[in-house]
C-alpha cells in the first residue's frame, strides 16, 4: 500500500505531513472512525459495495475540499488546482468525486499524465481495476519515466490476478527507483508478484537487493522494509507482526496491523496454507481503511476463496 509513493518528489517537511495521510491510502481513519461510531461529522456518501456486501463509505467535505474547491472554480483550466482538489476529495475518501474532478481537468488537458496517474489511482480503490489499467497505461505512455505509474499500473494487473504483468511492471518501477523507500515499496510488490506468479526463483532474486544497509525514511516503509525481511527469513512470523490496533481510533496502529497482516496471510496463500492466508484476510477485512492496498487484496483473496 503506499500512496505515500505518489508525494515521494515532494519537500521533506510536506512528505512528512501527508505520510500520515496516506497511511490509510490518503483517505483519513480517524475521521471515519469518528463517522460510524458517533464521536466526529457524519457519514459521507456511499462510495461503493464491496464484493464481499460491506457498504464503504466517504467522510464530508472539510475545510480542505472546501478550499481547493474554491481555487479551482477561481482557476478552472488550473491542472494543479485540478489536482489538488482531487487528492483533498480522496483524503475524505471521496473516491467517484476524486475520480470527477479528474476526468474534468482531462478535459482541457487531454495529455496529462499526472491526471491520468491520479484518476487511475483512486479507480483502483474504487475496484475499478480495468478502468484503472487503461488510464495508468496511458500515464506510462505519456511519461515514461513516471516511477509512480508504473507501479499503480502493477497494482492494477495485481488485484485482476495478473501476476507476470503485476511483476513487469512493479519491475520496471524498481529500476525507476531513485531513493531506499522507492526500493523497498517496489521490491515488496515485485517478491509477492513473482511469488504468485510461481516464480520462486526470481522472486528470491528480487530480495538480493534489500541489504542491511537499505533502511527506510518514510515511517510506514519500515513494514514493508519488515516484510522483506520476513520473506527473507531474518524475521519469524510472530516477531514480524505489530500488536494489533488499541481501539478504532488507533490509526497507525490499524494501517501497520493491516499492511503486515496482509503480507503474512499472502506468505501462507503461495506456500499451500489456504485457511491460515484466509484467517489474516478476514482480519484485514474488519478494519476501516477500505481503499488501502492490503485491504483490497484480502478482500480479493477472500471473494476467490468463495467469501
Amino acid at each position: 500500500m503506499s500512496d505515500a509513493k505518489h508525494y515521494r518528489g515532494w519537500p521533506l517537511k510536506h512528505r512528512a505531513w501527508i505520510w500520515v495521510l496516506c497511511l490509510t491510502a490518503a483517505a483519513g481513519l480517524t475521521g471515519v472512525v469518528q463517522a460510524q461510531t458517533g464521536g466526529g461529522a457524519t457519514r459521507g456518501a456511499l462510495e461503493l459495495t464491496s464484493g464481499l456486501g460491506r457498504k464503504l463509505y466517504a467522510l464530508p467535505d472539510d475545510q480542505g475540499v472546501i478550499d481547493a474547491r474554491k481555487a479551482l472554480a477561481a482557476e478552472p483550466k488550473n491542472v494543479e488546482r485540478v489536482l489538488a482538489l482531487a487528492k483533498a476529495e480522496a483524503n475524505r475518501r471521496q473516491y467517484r468525486e476524486a475520480v470527477t474532478t479528474s476526468t474534468q481537468g482531462l478535459g482541457f488537458a487531454p495529455n496529462n499524465a499526472d491526471l491520468y496517474l491520479e484518476r487511475g489511482h483512486r479507480e483502483l480503490g474504487l475496484r475499478e481495476f480495468r478502468k484503472a489499467m487503461s488510464d495508468l497505461q496511458e500515464a506510462t505512455r505519456l511519461a515514461p519515466q513516471m516511477l509512480d505509474g508504473y507501479y499503480h499500473l502493477g497494482l492494477s494487473h495485481y488485484f485482476l490476478g495478473e501476476f507476470e504483468l503485476a511483476a513487469a511492471s512493479f519491475g520496471k518501477a524498481r529500476d525507476l527507483a531513485k531513493t531506499n523507500d522507492s526500493l523497498i515499496d517496489c521490491s515488496n510488490w515485485l517478491y509477492v508478484s513473482l511469488r504468485r506468479a510461481g516464480k520462486e526463483q526470481a522472486a528470491a532474486e528480487a530480495l538480493t537487493r534489500i541489504t542491511p544497509d537499505v533502511k527506510n525514511a518514510e515511517p510506514h516503509l519500515f513494514f514493508y522494509l519488515r516484510l522483506l525481511h520476513f520473506y527473507q527469513g531474518k524475521l519469524t512470523e510472530k516477531e514480524v507482526l505489530p500488536a494489533a490496533p488499541t481501539g478504532p481510533d488507533d490509526l497507525e496502529g490499524e494501517l501497520s496491523f493491516n499492511t503486515v497482516s496482509y503480507g503474512v496471510g499472502n506468505w501462507h496463500l503461495y506456500h499451500g496454507d489456504r485457511a491460515g492466508a484466509t484467517e489474516y484476510f478476514s482480519k484485514v477485512v474488519n478494519g476501516e481503511a477500505w481503499n488501502s492496498w492490503g485491504f483490497i487484496g484480502s478482500e480479493k483473496e477472500l471473494l476467490g476463496a468463495g467469501r
